[in-house]
C-alpha cells in the first residue's frame, strides 16, 4: 500500500514541505529501503523507528518496503522524521487508517520506547503548515510549546507514537495549542547561558557624551564603536544599551523566537517577552559561530541577535578573517550562505556595539598610567580594524577614563526609562515616516531615502564637504552621516537637519580612517 505524509526540511531558519512516502508489500527480500538523499542521522532513523513501532505494540512490515524523502534533490537532515516515518508505516501497513495523516503536517524524533524528543525548526514548520492549509501540526511537547507562538496555527503535543495513534484513530485528543499570545513571563537564566543585558543608565557616573552617543544609537539603531582604556565603562555602557530599546513588535518577537528554534534553542534560552536580544560571544569565536553555517546551516551569533544587540568586546582581538564576514551583514541585515546542496539566507538586522583598547596595553591618552607600547604595536593593534569595516560604523566615539573624584562626586545618572522616552518618541517619527515600506529605522535608509528625507541647506552641504575633505571619508561614511544627523533630529523633534545636528553627527568619525590607522 502507499501512503504519503506530509513534514518539513528546515532550510537556515525557513521550512520546506517534505512529503514522507511509503510503499510497502513489495516483491523482494524483506527490509526497509530509505531514498530521497537522506544524512545519516535521517539514515540511522530505520532502527530508532523499528524499535519504536515494537516497544509502542505495533509491528514492522514485514516485505520489501521502500520510504522516499521527496524531493529528492534536498539534502534531508537531522532526526525531525522519524515520528511521521512511522506514523506512514503504519498507514501502509493498515495499521491506522491512511486518511486520517492527510490533513496534518508531522515532525519529530523519536526514542527506542517510542517517547518523542524536541526537533529544531518548531516556530518555521507551524509558519509552513499555516502556508499549506493543514488543519494541525503534531510536534513533541516542547516544540509544541514553540509552534504555538503562530497564531492561527492548531499544535498538539505528542508525547509518544502510541499517544499520536490514538489521536489519529479518534480514540483520544491530546492538548490543543492554538493563539497563544507572544508575551511570557521572564524565566531565570539556564546554566551557561548567553549573558544578557543587565543594569541601567542610572549607574553610570559621568560619561555624558558617551551617554548621549549611546542615546543616538539606540534612536536610530545606528553602529557603535568606543575605544578607551579599561575601567572607563565602555562594556557597562554596551550592557545596559537594551534597555534603552522599546520592546520588540509581535512580529519582531515571533521572527526572533524562530531563529532561535532554528538554532535548537528553547524558549527559556531566549529573550524575554519584553527583551530585545543581547548577544556578546567571545573574541575566539570562528567566523562559522559568527554568522552561521555548518553542516545543518544553523544560525550564528549575529542572527541571535537579530532586532537587538551584538557586542563585541576587545574588537582588535577578533581574528581579522572573522571581522570581515561582517562586511555584508552590516550593509544589508542579511547573511547569505552557500552550500553544496543549497543557498539559505538568515536574517541578522543587528545593532552593532562593538569596545576597544587605544593600544594594546590600554593605556594610550590616559592620564593615570603612562602607556608602555611602541608605535609600531600601537599601529599593527590599531591595523586590525579595516578602513571599510570601520566605515560601516556609525559613531565612533573615545570613553575616557573616569577619576576616583569624579566618580564620588558625580550624581547618579538619568534613568535608562527616561531616556526611552525620547527614543521612542523618536522612532514613533521614523515609523511615521517610512510608512508603507520595509524601512523602520533611520540606519536601514537607502540612497533615495536618504535624498529624500536627509536634504541639507547649501550652506550646510558646503560644512559636510569640508568635513569630508579634512577628515578624507568615503562616500560611504558620507552617507553614514546623514543618517546619523537625521537620527538626532528626530530626537530633538525637528522637521529639518539643522547645522548643530550635523556637526554632531560629524564629531562621531573620531575614530575614523585617518585617525585609527
Amino acid at each position: 500500500m502507499f501512503v504519503s505524509v506530509a513534514s518539513a526540511s528546515l532550510q537556515g531558519i525557513r521550512a520546506e514541505l517534505v512529503h514522507i512516502e511509503v510503499n510497502a508489500g513489495e516483491v523482494g527480500e524483506p527490509r526497509l529501503i530509505l531514498v530521497g538523499l537522506p544524512d545519516a542521522a535521517v539514515r540511522e532513523s530505520h532502527d530508532r523507528v523499528v524499535s519504536a513501532l515494537s516497544n509502542s505494540g505495533f509491528r514492522a512490515p514485514r516485505t520489501r518496503t521502500t520510504i522516499n524523502l521527496a524531493p529528492g534533490h534536498v539534502r534531508k537532515e537531522g532526526p525531525i522524521y522519524d515520528l511521521p516515518i512511522a506514523l506512514a508505516l503504519l498507514g501502509a501497513t493498515g495499521q491506522i487508517d491512511p486518511r486520517s495523516l492527510e490533513d496534518h503536517l508531522i515532525a519529530g524524533e523519536l526514542s527506542l520506547s517510542g517517547a518523542t524528543r524536541p526537533i529544531r525548526g518548531a516556530i518555521a514548520i507551524a509558519q509552513l503548515a499555516q502556508e499549506l492549509g493543514k488543519v494541525s501540526v503534531l510536534l513533541p511537547p516542547v516544540s509544541a510549546e514553540e509552534a504555538a507562538l503562530v497564531i492561527g496555527q492548531t499544535v498538539y503535543r505528542i508525547e509518544s507514537l502510541a499517544s499520536a495513534v490514538a489521536m489519529l484513530s479518534g480514540k483520544s485528543r491530546p492538548l490543543a495549542m492554538m493563539a497563544r499570545p507572544y508575551a511570557r513571563e521572564p524565566q531565570p537564566a539556564l546554566q551557561g547561558a548567553p549573558p544578557k543585558a543587565s543594569g541601567d543608565f542610572t549607574e553610570i557616573r559621568g560619561q555624558a557624551a558617551a551617554r548621549r552617543a549611546a542615546e543616538v544609537a539606540v534612536a536610530g539603531s545606528h553602529h557603535l564603536l568606543m575605544s578607551g582604556p579599561p575601567g572607563s565603562g565602555k562594556s557597562m555602557i554596551a550592557r545596559c544599551l537594551p534597555t534603552l530599546m522599546p520592546p520588540p513588535e509581535p512580529v519582531e518577537r515571533l521572527e526572533i523566537l524562530g531563529i532561535y528554534s532554528a538554532a535548537g534553542r528553547t524558549l527559556a534560552e531566549g529573550p524575554g517577552a519584553s527583551e530585545r536580544p543581547f548577544r556578546s560571544p567571545h573574541h575566539r569565536a570562528t567566523d562559522i559561530a559568527l554568522i552561521g553555517g555548518g553542516a545543518e546551516a544553523k544560525p550564528g551569533e549575529i542572527s541571535l541577535a537579530h532586532h537587538g544587540v551584538l557586542f563585541l568586546d576587545e574588537l582588535p582581538e577578533f581574528r581579522r578573517s572573522v571581522l570581515e564576514v561582517l562586511r555584508q551583514p552590516l550593509e544589508d541585515g542579511v547573511i547569505a550562505i552557500a552550500r553544496s546542496a543549497a543557498h539559505v539566507s538568515l536574517p541578522c538586522a543587528f545593532m552593532l556595539v562593538a569596545a576597544m583598547n587605544p593600544c594594546p596595553c590600554g593605556h594610550l591618552g590616559d592620564p593615570r598610567k603612562r602607556c608602555r607600547c611602541t608605535a609600531a604595536q600601537i599601529q599593527r593593534y590599531r591595523a586590525k580594524i579595516s578602513g571599510p569595516l570601520l566605515d560601516r560604523i556609525d559613531l565612533q566615539i573615545e570613553v575616557p577614563a573616569v577619576s576616583l573624584s569624579e566618580l564620588r562626586s558625580a550624581a547618579p545618572g538619568e534613568s535608562s526609562a527616561a531616556m526611552r522616552v525620547r527614543i521612542e518618541a523618536a522612532r514613533d517619527r521614523q515609523r511615521a515616516r517610512f510608512v508603507g515600506t520595509a524601512i523602520s529605522v533611520n540606519s536601514r535608509m537607502g540612497h533615495a531615502q536618504i535624498r529624500r528625507h536627509c536634504s541639507l541647506e547649501a550652506d550646510l552641504g558646503d560644512l559636510l564637504q569640508q568635513a569630508m575633505e579634512r577628515l578624507s571619508l568615503s562616500a560611504r561614511a558620507y552617507d553614514r552621516i546623514l543618517k546619523v544627523a537625521r537620527t538626532i533630529a528626530d530626537l530633538a523633534g525637528a522637521e529639518k537637519i539643522e547645522a548643530a545636528h550635523l556637526l554632531e553627527a560629524i564629531q562621531y568619525r573620531a575614530l575614523d580612517r585617518n585617525v585609527l590607522l
